[in-house]
């Protein structure tokens, strides 16, 4: 009977991390906090529903304008570094002095909802490459074989 103990067979791939950046993402560029993200979206799409649906006197374009401030605020504390960059270059402030008009509150609010739209297609994106290479990993772990030095097994072994 040959000494297995000597034999050094192939080592299976170890899985994937499942922490691990995704192939093509830098480690900064995941959000570290995605439901605030969701919660945020959630949120100025419900407002933006609010200013279609009905007029709005001084005082609620002024709240409005606090809140979209606030929301960017909270974004940027979520947010990596490259991530909050790009938001402050994709963002346009509203106006200072008073009131933002309804047109302006729109489109502000439109394009933090299609912003926020892309990051979470990133972050999907980013997942299901995680996904696949993960099984891929337990794919290859699948199709191993036993190394060629190892006798056949002729029957049971008592």
């Amino acid at each position: 009977m040959p000494d297995l103990s000597t034999t050094s067979a192939p080592r299976p791939a170890a899985p994937p991390d499942p922490g691990a950046v995704p192939p093509g993402a830098q480690p900064g560029e995941l959000p570290a906090e995605p439901a605030t993200l969701v919660r945020i979206g959630a949120m100025t799409r419900h407002l933006l529903r609010e200013v279609r649906d009905g007029p709005l006197d001084g005082a609620a374009r002024a709240r409005l304008r606090s809140i979209h401030l606030a929301s960017l605020r909270e974004l940027q504390a979520a947010l990596p570094p490259e991530l909050g960059a790009e938001l402050d270059r994709m963002t346009f402030p509203l106006p200072d002095d008073g009131a933002p008009t309804v047109a302006e509150l729109r489109i502000a609010q439109a394009q933090l909802i299609g912003w926020l739209e892309g990051v979470f297609h990133g972050i999907q994106l980013a997942l299901s490459l995680q996904q696949a290479g993960a099984g891929a990993g337990l794919a290859g772990l699948r199709r191993q074989e036993l190394p060629p030095d190892l006798p056949d097994a002729e029957g049971l072994y008592l």
